[in-house]
């Protein structure tokens, strides 16, 4: 049997970890953020848990109604969602049992850093898509190519 190749993608985080992205209905059916964070840990060969209201299955995963329902199963919690949207994030990240939250573009905030730092959580920022390898000639037009230049990268999961 073939050992799984572990790759390091931001941080202290890697491909071995569990993660659970959060967003809502929306942002998952509509192939949005979301759903891409969600895809791209998939391909990266991750254990990856969609979290959202509304929903109960997403391409034949299950999608987890909030991270409660998580409980001692991730280490990795993914915000795709604004902070207005996730008052709690941080005591619901500490309660799941998670020890780092990834924070997307735009999603952090200096009360989120300051609740992480106070429980002893580890704060990254960044896009996760920059961390993906994309094909040329096309890689050239996507803008995460460019972001992510000198980002580390994670290849797809050979199947």
């Amino acid at each position: 049997m073939r050992e799984k190749k572990i790759y390091t993608i931001a941080g202290d985080m890697n491909t071995a970890q569990c993660y659970a992205v959060i967003g809502d209905a929306d942002r998952f059916n509509k192939h949005k953020h979301a759903w891409k964070a969600w895809r791209t840990l998939k391909e990266f060969g991750c254990a990856v848990f969609p979290v959202a209201e509304g929903i109960t299955r997403l391409e034949g995963s299950k999608v987890y109604p909030n991270l409660a329902a998580l409980q001692d199963k991730v280490q990795v919690v993914v915000s795709c969602l604004r902070a207005e949207r996730l008052p709690n994030l941080i005591s619901e990240v500490q309660e799941c049992g998670a020890k780092i939250v990834w924070f997307q573009e735009q999603n952090w905030t200096q009360e989120y850093q300051e609740q992480a730092d106070a429980l002893g959580i580890q704060v990254v920022r960044g896009c996760i898509l920059k961390h993906k390898v994309y094909t040329r000639p096309f890689a050239f037009f996507n803008p995460c190519y460019w972001h992510g230049m000198k980002s580390a990268k994670v290849p797809k999961k050979k199947y």
